[in-house]
């Protein structure tokens, strides 16, 4: 869910730090970290595909488009390689983005049935993608069942799936970011508790039952061919900026985790929490993944800037933060996703600084997370809408092209779409097809850890990725301007990804906008 992010106090790394102590994570199964890492590509299912000509897109068209992200073909160059896809919602709900879900056991019916996830599953798991779902559970819609029983029939079963006010309630109370958290009931007496909107009514994680059938949901999905899931508004669950709200949102996380992992032990699970890295780190002892917010900023701030403003250092403080409470934690490593305007739009539509992002993404540590589109350049800014537009396969009109929405910003024949970039061996989403098969060729830059390389000008991100006795050296010069850089005479270019870089003994000269890798001799 989209949301303001709010600075962490004193009290809250406080918290944080002390919940390694308060909260003990159960011993999790042993289960290979090969089987969680990888790149993955966030899609907009109503944007992408239209496999029947309705307007929206939906899951046939992604079963027919997997080609695109991945063709199961290693030795191929048209599709994109990644590992896995996470669906943003796909449950059945009123509204154009469905993080208010009405039905958790079937699929919104402008994006087809549940025999059609069957066969995406299917597909996708003879390519080698992983398919895992967006997974809201803090809230439901105020159109759900459950929330139409409780809020008009106070001895309704599902009166207590819901958090409502008291004689003692403070019905002014404020949430984390300023928002009014206590609305009153539509269809009845009394306030009911809901973070977001008044749309969106918060359940109530306290009622065992709650806890029970959203386990049960979650095994429902597993069972149907899902790999896992990305958990909406993780922290939110209760409400995470007191310690015993973490503390109860890290138990139920715990609670979750180890039932997902009896019916799926390679279950892939990544969390949104969206604050600061002290308060984000506890929840390692839960979840496989979360989303590094804090590092995003800083990959897009030092690129549009052109200077490196702490990359390395970002990500190897979170790296040391995040294992101490979970050695095999895997980073959840983005750009930019569908609650933030559009990497493109913050690098003012440079298609050489989108190459230099995408570049560092996709050789620092973690699983990369690629929102659709990022790879084609599209652009957008707020409000929500304008940042989940329209997929852009062609230059105009052509099968598959989905209208939900008529695009403002990617309007087509600009040389942004698909079609375009394929005839263009120097497009931006060649570049990410390039990039994604360099990591997957250098086992460094998917499993090795990460050290920062010392160097004398802050127009280049520099850092070496080790593995098992190989190393390789990574050296990103993000500015306009050419750099020269002394490094070992040994060392060997491997890849460059644009022409002019040369090597003279010690000295290697980087083109404005290019990515070296050497590799340690």
């Amino acid at each position: 869910m989209s949301k303001k992010k709010w600075s962490a106090t004193a009290a809250s790394f406080v918290m944080a730090a002390s919940l390694s102590s308060v909260v003990q994570a159960e011993p999790k199964q042993s289960v290979s970290k090969d089987n969680l890492n990888g790149v993955f590509y966030e899609i907009y299912v109503n944007s992408f595909y239209d496999s029947n000509e309705d307007g929206h897109g939906d899951l046939n068209g992604i079963t027919k488009k997997l080609n695109y992200l991945n063709d199961g073909n290693p030795h191929t160059k048209k599709d994109l390689q990644v590992d896995g896809m996470w669906l943003m919602p796909i449950n059945p709900s009123p509204s154009y983005h469905k993080y208010d879900v009405t039905d958790y056991y079937s699929i919104a019916p402008e994006y087809g049935t549940l025999q059609d996830f069957h066969k995406l599953a299917k597909e996708a798991e003879k390519l080698g993608t992983k398919v895992i779902m967006d997974l809201v559970i803090n809230h439901t819609s105020s159109e759900h069942p459950w929330f139409k029983q409780a809020s008009s029939d106070k001895n309704s079963k599902y009166r207590n799936y819901y958090v409502w006010a008291n004689e003692d309630t403070n019905l002014d109370e404020k949430g984390p970011w300023g928002q009014q958290v206590w609305h009153k009931n539509p269809n009845g007496e009394g306030y009911f508790y809901g973070t977001f909107w008044h749309g969106m009514p918060d359940l109530n994680f306290d009622n065992p039952e709650v806890r029970e059938e959203i386990k049960d949901i979650g095994r429902f999905w597993l069972n149907q061919g899902a790999d896992g899931f990305r958990l909406d508004a993780a922290m939110h669950i209760f409400e995470g900026e007191t310690e015993e709200g973490a503390r109860k949102n890290i138990e139920w996380w715990n609670e979750f985790r180890n039932s997902m992992k009896e019916t799926n032990p390679n279950a892939y699970l990544v969390g949104e929490v969206w604050d600061e890295p002290e308060v984000v780190a506890p929840y390692y002892q839960s979840l496989d993944s979360t989303f590094n917010f804090d590092l995003a900023q800083t990959i897009v701030n030092s690129v549009q800037g052109g200077e490196d403003l702490g990359v390395v250092d970002a990500a190897v403080s979170t790296e040391e933060l995040y294992r101490e409470y979970n050695p095999d934690k895997i980073d959840a490593t983005f750009l930019t996703n569908h609650d933030q305007n559009r990497v493109m739009s913050e690098l003012n539509g440079n298609a050489n600084k989108a190459k230099t992002a995408a570049s560092i993404l996709l050789t620092l540590p973690g699983n990369p997370f690629i929102y659709y589109g990022e790879e084609i350049g599209m652009t957008g800014e707020k409000p929500d809408e304008l940042i989940r537009e329209p997929f852009r396969w062609y230059e105009g009109d052509g099968p598959g092209q989905t209208s939900w929405e008529k695009p403002i910003y990617n309007t087509g024949g600009d040389g942004q779409s698909v079609e375009a970039q394929d005839k263009n061996k120097n497009s931006l989403l060649n570049h990410y097809r390039e990039l994604i098969r360099v990591r997957q060729d250098h086992v460094e830059l998917e499993k090795g850890n990460l050290e920062p390389l010392n160097i004398a000008t802050s127009q280049v991100i520099a850092y070496s990725r080790n593995y098992q006795g190989k190393s390789v050296k990574v050296y990103h010069n993000i500015s306009s301007q050419k750099a020269e850089i002394s490094v070992s005479k040994k060392d060997k270019v491997v890849f460059s990804s644009e022409k002019g870089t040369k090597k003279a003994r010690t000295t290697l000269k980087v083109p404005a906008y290019t990515t070296v890798l050497l590799e340690a001799k």
